[in-house]
């Protein structure tokens, strides 16, 4: 299915329009819009101060842009009265995916154009260890801030300002130099709102209301391997090639945040 869906899309008409970097941009927000909630354009200079390991030029040769998009988890799964953690880790890993496949998508049709190259970037896993805390190749929430998608909250959550942080991300880096989007105002959380800190279990938030993500992915993320590898001298050392390549299904212990947060309330059904 997924090899005829990728047939489909680069049709003959499509593989064999030529785009400038003028018009590239519109050809692949056409491309992404039946397929996406929201995507957004960041060029690589507003990376600056990302470490280096985790640069866009380190994925991408001669980046020039990081194109971001999103698609949600639905919202009725927070209010549901038999609500089921299992279900949200199922649709989480159902979201990563489909944007795996679109950003593969993505490259490809970038790619047809004879002048551009393009990476996708993972939406999940596999991810690199820094002293045991779990880092993604790019990190997708600061691409989706740069790219005018989402500002951050108090939560260390991304917030688009329609879906709070019920958006799930992707992202391709390509060579291709592209107008970049106005980003965000920053903290878009209501004034004084500490709904979030005040209901969470593991106390990830200190007395001063910074978000600690170590606490949190802690008590967060429930699987058998993790424990595992850190209770033993060999899994200490292979942390990062046990993690990812058996640690995957993993069970979400906690969403108690996203349900009391308001801003993952849509606006429109406010």
């Amino acid at each position: 299915m997924c090899c005829l869906r990728i047939s489909l899309r680069l049709c003959p008409e499509q593989s064999f329009t030529t785009f400038n970097e003028d018009t590239l941009k519109q050809a692949i927000i056409d491309f992404l819009k039946p397929q996406v909630t929201d995507l957004g354009f960041a060029s690589v200079d507003r990376f600056a101060d990302a470490p280096e390991a985790h640069h866009p030029g380190r994925v991408c040769r001669n980046a020039g842009t990081v194109i971001v998009f999103g698609i949600t988890v639905p919202r009725g799964m927070l209010k549901s009265p038999d609500y089921n953690l299992y279900a949200l880790h199922r649709t989480y890993h159902s979201a990563y995916t489909r944007i795996d496949h679109i950003a593969l998508d993505l490259c490809n049709y970038i790619e047809s154009q004879g002048k551009y190259l393009a990476v996708p970037i993972p939406s999940y896993a596999p991810m690199v260890f820094h002293q045991f805390e779990p880092w993604g190749l790019l990190s997708l929430k600061h691409a989706a801030v740069n790219a005018g998608l989402a500002s951050f909250g108090r939560s260390g959550q991304a917030y688009h300002p329609q879906y709070g942080a019920l958006l799930r991300l992707g992202a391709v880096v390509t060579d291709a130099v592209i107008e970049a989007d106005p980003m965000l105002p920053p903290d878009p959380c209501p004034p004084n709102c500490t709904a979030c800190s005040k209901v969470c279990p593991a106390k990830a938030f200190d007395t001063d209301g910074k978000f600690n993500k170590m606490t949190c992915l802690g008590h967060t993320i429930k699987h058998a391997i993790y424990p595992l590898a850190l209770s033993s001298e060999a899994g200490l050392k292979n942390i990062e090639r046990v993690i990812n390549t058996a640690g995957h299904n993993y069970w979400i212990g906690c969403d108690e945040c996203l349900k009391v947060c308001p801003l993952n309330v849509r606006k429109d059904h406010e």
